[in-house]
C-alpha cells in the first residue's frame, strides 16, 4: 500500500519548481521583444524598480517599520 510513498513525497518539490519555472517563462516570453528595443528596455526596468520601491515602501509602511 505504501511502496513508493517516499518517493512519492520527493517528487513535489521537482514539481513545484518545474511549475514556477513555466509560470514564469509564460509570464515574460511576451515581453522578449520589448527588451530588443534601449527605450523600452529603459521603460521597463524603470517600471519595475519603481513597482518593487512602491511595494517595499507600502509593506514598510503597513507593517510599522518606519515613520512614514
Amino acid at each position: 500500500m505504501f511502496d513508493g510513498f517516499w518517493d512519492n513525497v520527493f517528487r513535489y518539490p521537482r514539481y513545484f519548481l518545474t511549475t514556477l519555472l513555466g509560470v514564469l517563462l509564460n509570464t515574460f516570453a511576451p515581453l522578449a521583444p520589448l527588451f530588443k528595443r534601449p527605450i523600452t528596455l529603459i521603460a521597463l526596468i524603470g517600471l519595475f524598480a519603481s513597482s518593487l520601491v512602491f511595494v517595499t515602501l507600502t509593506l514598510r509602511a503597513m507593517l510599522g517599520f518606519s515613520a512614514v
